[in-house]
């Protein structure tokens, strides 16, 4: 839920509240963020921390492992980043006082400022920013002597307690009663009612950038915007297929530690190229479709989506994982050729697929699994069994899909798990029957049936409980 989207009894438009305040003559409680700095200070303080890619890795590990669940919820989330920050790169401090002249001179809200020079306006900064972030700031915003009410960086308690338990606890409950408070925040409505003078005002100037959204790493997209709140990494590919990856392969590998490592340096190689479809295919929807299926995400754009980045990562992931799978020997040029070639072919058929009908898609979509499926059997060697698995997992995956397309305005509720594992007992069996029962008694097949039973085991339970004997069903006639 976005705050500025709340609707409160104190809502006025910005020209409303600049009238208030010239009017007011007395003690303003403002608001910075988004308020009299058109910008948010604790994401462009993150912002500033250089190296880039390291910072936005260490956010993501953050976000992942959610400490604040133990220390007051989501309005403590900002004070374990800019404290993991500020002591993972000391220098930042330094970034961010060298950056606040530039942020202040493009950032200002100029009428307001305008506003607050009324003779007999005493403007006090009343935020729930942190006093190392916010004090340069509004010195640099041209407040250099007034009074600031910020959070603490020692403790959750001012986050968690609110902006009116800072206010009085550093200015009295008296100054606070015949103030006027501006702010643009719904979060702020118990200071909003303890005030003389109640204002929220939302300027549609303001913007709330994430901090390092200019940063590329692969998997953001995915994450955020093509599927956000799914943990569609995790769930939809690691559990799936990477999992086929590594079972219909690892037997056939000398050393297993490094085949995986391998093989998770390959998932990214791959993965770059075909978030990157990911994008396209949104692009070309919003642009050509009278009727686009794009998340809420998609025009907030908070990740970014540059042409060639993926490929230098898809290069050096590739790289580095052929080196993997082929030690101790050294790897040939067939097995760069070899990896270049699946990452061209997946980035063609995926912008064609873009670009056709649903109806040429249908079949089209079977190509775009086969790539996530079995990319990798470019470079790694499997058996039999490792190809029925690999065939079922493909064909699972495109049923629904091909349910959906031929008729379904959502996507079918199907057994997916229950679908794959049924495909792939039948298909092994032909195996069996065709190539004689050893084939079906590996290490190999015995993991991948084990694996797709743990997966389908939810789903199999639903249909065996569900199932009812018709000739046993007490059907009794009318009298």
């Amino acid at each position: 839920m976005k705050w500025a989207d709340v609707i409160t009894p104190h809502d006025v438009s910005p020209e409303t509240a600049i009238g208030a305040i010239r009017d007011h003559g007395g003690t303003v409680l403002l608001d910075l963020d988004e308020t009299l700095y058109l910008r948010n200070s604790t994401e462009d303080f993150i912002d500033s921390a250089r190296p880039r890619l390291a910072a936005l890795l260490l956010m993501r590990m953050l976000d992942a492992i959610k400490p604040w669940r133990w220390t007051g919820g989501e309005a403590t989330r900002d004070v374990w980043r800019v404290r993991l920050i500020s002591a993972c790169f000391p220098w930042v401090q330094g970034c961010w006082k060298n950056r606040v002249t530039q942020l202040a001179a493009r950032f200002t809200n100029l009428r307001l400022m305008a506003a607050l020079k009324t003779p007999g306006t005493t403007p006090i900064i009343t935020t729930a920013g942190f006093q190392p972030i916010v004090a340069p700031l509004v010195a640099a915003l041209g407040l250099p002597h007034a009074r600031i009410v910020a959070a603490r960086l020692s403790t959750f308690a001012d986050r968690r307690n609110g902006k009116l338990h800072l206010a009085v606890g550093a200015l009295g409950d008296d100054t606070v009663r015949r103030a006027l408070v501006l702010t643009d925040s719904a979060q702020d409505l118990t200071l909003l009612d303890a005030c003389a003078r109640p204002l929220r005002a939302v300027w549609p100037e303001a913007r709330h950038r994430h901090a390092l959204s200019g940063v590329y790493l692969p998997g953001q997209y995915l994450t955020h915007v093509k599927r956000p709140g799914a943990r569609y990494i995790v769930r939809g590919i690691l559990q799936e297929d990477f999992a086929f990856w590594v079972l219909s392969s690892i037997a056939l590998a000398t050393l297993p530690v490094l085949h995986v490592l391998g093989l998770l340096f390959l998932l990214v190689s791959f993965w770059a190229i075909y978030e990157r479809g990911y994008v396209d295919n949104d692009l070309i929807a919003a642009r050509f479709e009278a009727d686009p299926k794009l998340s809420a995400a998609f025009l907030d754009s908070p990740v970014a989506t540059p042409r060639w980045q993926p490929w230098i990562w898809a290069a050096v992931s590739g790289a580095s994982a052929i080196v993997l799978l082929r030690w101790p020997a050294t790897p040939v040029p067939a097995d760069f050729a070899a990896w270049t070639a699946v990452l061209l072919a997946t980035h063609g058929w995926f912008t064609m697929y873009n670009r056709f009908d649903k109806g040429a898609r249908v079949w089209m979509f079977a190509g775009l699994q086969f790539a996530r499926g079995a990319a990798f059997i470019a470079l790694v060697p499997i058996g039999f069994i490792g190809a029925v698995a690999l065939g079922a997992h493909v064909l699972a995956k495109w049923v629904p899909y091909y349910v959906y397309r031929l008729g379904g305005k959502e996507w079918p509720e199907a057994p997916f798990h229950l679908i794959r594992l049924l495909f792939f007992v039948v298909l092994a069996l032909l195996l069996g029957f065709s190539q004689g029962r050893a084939s079906l008694l590996s290490g190999t097949a015995l993991a991948l049936l084990a694996w797709n039973l743990f997966r389908a085991r939810q789903e199999l339970v639903a249909a065996l409980t569900a199932a009812k004997r018709l000739d046993r069903t007490d059907i009794r006639p009318p009298l």
